[in-house]
C-alpha cells in the first residue's frame, strides 16, 4: 500500500506548522490548518502539482484558522464541488468568529474570520488523501480542538496539543490545563508508542519519544 505524502508550510510569524497531505498516486490532496501566508501556500500546491479536496482545521487560533477563507476563495473546485473548510468541533466557532480581531491584537493584518462549511465531532471519519483520518476531541487549549488519525499509517496531526517536549499552552481564559492533559494520556498515548506525531510548531515525534522524555507528560 502506498503511503500518502506529507509537506509543511512553515507560516505566520510564530511557525505554524501548515500542512499538505497528499495522494501520491492521485496527486489530490487535503490542506490542514493554512493559519495565513497563503501565496505560500498556494506556490508550494503548484509546485508539488497538488490538488486540493478540502481544508481541515484542528482549532481555531489565528495562526491555525486565519487564511483558510482567503485559501478557501482562492483554490479552484474539487471534483466534487467546491473546496470547503472543514472542523475544527463546534465549541471553537467563537474563535473562528473573531480571527480578525485577534490578528490585530497581535498587530497582524491579513487574517480573515472563517464559517467552516462542517464542524467534525469525535468518532467521525474523513476519507481523504488516500487515508482514512479518524477524529478525536482533545480539548484544553481550546474548548474544541481536534486531532486526526490516520491508523494504517501510524502518523496523527495533533495541532497544538502535544509537541516536541512540551503540550499546547493553557493560559488563555477559556483553557483547561487539566483537561489537556488527560486528553493527551488518555487518547494520544493509548495510539502507540510508534505513532508519529505531526504538531503544529515545531519537529515531529513519535507518541513513545513524548511518553518517556516529555516533562509535561513523566512527572
Amino acid at each position: 500500500m502506498p503511503s500518502p505524502k506529507l509537506e509543511i508550510v512553515v507560516v505566520t510569524p510564530v511557525r505554524q506548522n501548515c500542512q499538505i497531505l497528499y495522494d501520491a498516486d492521485t496527486m489530490r490532496g487535503v490542506v490542514i490548518d493554512p493559519g495565513g501566508d497563503v501565496p505560500e501556500i498556494l506556490s508550494r500546491l503548484e509546485t508539488l502539482g497538488v490538488g486540493v479536496d478540502a481544508i481541515l482545521l484542528t482549532h481555531g487560533h489565528l495562526d491555525h484558522a486565519g487564511g483558510a477563507d482567503e485559501l478557501r476563495a482562492a483554490l479552484p473546485p474539487a471534483p466534487a464541488g467546491p473546496v470547503q473548510v472543514i472542523g475544527p468541533d463546534r465549541r471553537d466557532l467563537f474563535l473562528l468568529e473573531t480571527l480578525a480581531q485577534q490578528a490585530a491584537s497581535w498587530g497582524l493584518s491579513g487574517m480573515r474570520d472563517v464559517t467552516p462549511d462542517r464542524f467534525l465531532e469525535e468518532g467521525e471519519t474523513l476519507e481523504v488523501a488516500g487515508c482514512r483520518l479518524e477524529v478525536l476531541h482533545v480539548p484544553g487549549h481550546t474548548p474544541g480542538h481536534l486531532v486526526f488519525v490516520e491508523r494504517t499509517h501510524r502518523f496523527a496531526l495533533v495541532g497544538d496539543t502535544l509537541f516536541q517536549g512540551s503540550v499546547g499552552r493553557t493560559d488563555f481564559p477559556y483553557c483547561d490545563g487539566p483537561a489537556l492533559i488527560d486528553g493527551i494520556r488518555t487518547k494520544l498515548l493509548a495510539l502507540g508508542d510508534d505513532v508519529r506525531i505531526v504538531p503544529g510548531h515545531g519537529g515531529v515525534s513519535t507518541i513513545g519519544e513524548e511518553r518517556r522524555g516529555n516533562p509535561f507528560l513523566t512527572t
